[in-house]
Formats: C-alpha cells, structure tokens, sequence
C-alpha cells in the first residue's frame, strides 16, 4: 500500500473526481483520424493542437495522460491529492470507428485496471466503454466492474453527434442502472451541427463550447424523459454542473410553459414536477476546473451539500495553489469534508477499500 502523505491533516481526504488519462496506443489512433478524410472540426481543434503542439503545456499533458505510475503519483503528493477517480480523456473511444472503439475501451480498463490494483489506495477507475455498440458497451462495462472494480462509467458526451438519450445507447443506461454505478458525462467538442459559431472565434474548447455541449447532453436526459425510464440512474457532470444549477429557475419555468403552450411537440409532462428535481435527485456535480468558492456555495445550496463534490481535472488544470484557495473556503468542517472526501465516498462506493 502506497503511504499517503496529502491531505488528511486537515481533516478531511481530498480525492480528485475528474482526472484524465490514455493508453500510449490512443495517440496513433488519433493520429489516424486527424489524417484521414474530413477529420471532425472539434477533434481537429482539441487532438489536432495537443498531440502535435510542441509548448511545454502540451508536452505536460501528453505525458501525465500516459502515466499511471510515479509521474503521476509524485503529482498528487505535490499537489494534495490523496486519491484520483480516473477516466478515460475526452473523446475517449467515440471519435473512433466501432472496431477500434470496442478495442480501445477493452485496452484502456485494462491499463486503469491493473494500476488501480497496484495503488489501491491512490487510484479508483471508471470504465471506458464504445457506446457506438451498445451491446458491446454493456459487455466491456461489466466486464470492468467484476474484474477491476470499475465505480462509473465515464461516456465523453456525443457520440458522433447523438446523444444518450437515443434508445440505441439504452444498453450502458441499463448496465450502469443494474450494477448501480453513475455515469460521468464528460465533455467533448460540439458536434459538427453545434461547432460552427464557436469555432471561428476559439470559444469552442473548455472556456465555453465544452460546457455547453455536455449541459445540454445532460438536460436532454432529463427533458426526453430518459431519466424516468431509468430512475434509479446517477449522473455526474463536472465544471460546477456545466451551468445547469445556475440556470434551474428558469428551466423549471420555461419548461412547465412549454408544456402547458403544447409548443414543441417533443417537450412533454415529466414524472417529476420540475427539472430542477432531476438535478437533486439523479445528478452529483463537480467543481472540476472551477475553484471559485462562491460557485460552489451556491451549487451547495440549490442543489445540496451531498450533491457537489471535488475535481482537481488533472492534467488539464491542475495548479496547486487552487487546491489551498478551496482549503481557505469559509465553510464547516464537516461541509468541507462532504466536498472534498465523503460524498465521492458515498457516490463512488469507495467504502474504505482499495482501488477501483
């Protein structure tokens, strides 16, 4: 058992619930689509930049992806962290056709896998899967539970433009609900309908085109009546709830006078009586890449003390200076606690084990 020597003088564990990694073998696949015909834009814009930039950022990133060892433990320690919740990087396995999809999931659970067994006390995995197969998506999903341990299933938003609320994609909702695991919807790129505005002007990465492509994936769970026909399904969005929690008054309204105006034919009645119950209900957010404490408060208060939780979103963000502001937060102890170690206890089944 690797010793931990971060955070429990405060109190409190910190464990990171958005972390990033990838198989060596993803850089050629990538590689394969950026040079192939009609690349998508928004993987040209992401992939493009970070797998052929040359600036030490990149290189950083690149590098701490890759590691599952002593770079990226030397890392934590540096910076606080005694335990990540890792998953495979955006866009994961859905850029990729169906074959080397299926392939690519299978290769990065075992690579998690093994490493969440050789540091079970650093390292926790959520299971890759290609939802493009959605029979096989539910295999590999099961397969990464019973022999790893996995805790959640990490889906990198659209999968070639659609969403998971399309009945083909139904198999990883049924498997995630029957083992009882959430899916982390993570963001990708907008899709080539979605891209477009935010392409010309370079807001169509994390500062804005992430966040508004994966909240909308999210609501669409919600609004399509997904989440009814799977109730027991958890969600878990990152980067302060993709502005979902700020925005839940006037969904609730807009979406009960749409209803009632009979306007668009594909808003119908809910289960629940607003969409703000959804959010308290089936989904646990991040505050991955956003270290502003008021943020968090508020998402604290509108959406509850065990609903928010701490990511650091390493490689991507992660300076350690943002890991001593939100030790500084005005907040109980044990409201701190909640964020930073107990609710990813609770919602990732940790339960005081190791790995996985």
């Amino acid at each position: 058992m690797t010793e931990l020597k971060t955070g429990g003088q405060h109190g409190y564990l910190r464990i990171a619930t958005e972390e990033a990694f990838m198989p060596e073998e993803a850089i050629d696949l990538y590689a394969e689509v950026l040079d192939g015909p009609d690349p998508d834009p928004g993987f040209v814009s992401l992939w493009g930049f970070y797998l052929r930039s040359t600036d030490e950022r990149s290189r950083f990133i690149r590098e701490s992806l890759i590691d599952l060892g002593a770079r990226r433990l030397a890392d934590m320690d540096a910076r606080g962290i005694d335990r990540q919740i890792i998953a495979l990087t955006a866009p994961g396995t859905q850029i990729l056709r169906t074959d080397k999809a299926v392939a690519l999931a299978r290769l990065a659970n075992d690579q998690l896998g093994e490493a969440c067994l050789a540091h079970p006390d650093r390292f926790t995995g959520m299971a890759a899967c290609a939802p493009q197969d959605g029979a096989e998506a539910a295999k590999e999903i099961e397969r990464a539970v019973h022999k790893y341990g996995m805790r959640a299933v990490i889906i990198n938003s659209h999968i070639n433009g659609e969403y998971l609320d399309n009945p083909k994609f139904y198999p990883v909702l049924e498997a995630a609900e029957a083992l009882d695991i959430p899916i982390y919807i993570h963001p990708n790129t907008p899709s080539r309908d979605m891209i477009r505005p935010m392409l010309d002007v370079g807001l169509d990465g994390a500062i804005f085109g992430f966040g508004v492509e994966t909240g909308m994936h999210a609501l669409r769970l919600i609004t399509t009546g997904t989440i009814d026909r799977f109730p027991k399904l958890q969600i878990i969005i990152g980067h302060m709830g993709e502005a979902l929690p700020y925005w839940m008054y006037r969904l609730d309204y807009m979406h009960r006078a749409g209803v009632k105006a009979g306007r668009y034919e594909a808003m119908k009645p809910l289960k629940k009586e607003k969409i703000s119950d959804y959010l308290r209900e089936n989904y646990t957010i991040t505050n991955s890449g956003m270290a502003w404490e008021a943020a968090i408060k508020f998402a604290q208060e509108n959406l509850g003390i065990d609903r928010v939780m701490y990511a650091m979103d390493y490689p991507y963000q992660c300076p350690a200076e943002e890991v001593a502001a939100l030790d500084a937060m005005h907040m109980s102890a044990a409201d701190k606690k909640k964020f930073f170690q107990t609710n990813a206890e609770r919602v990732f089944k940790l339960d005081g084990q190791g790995a996985g």
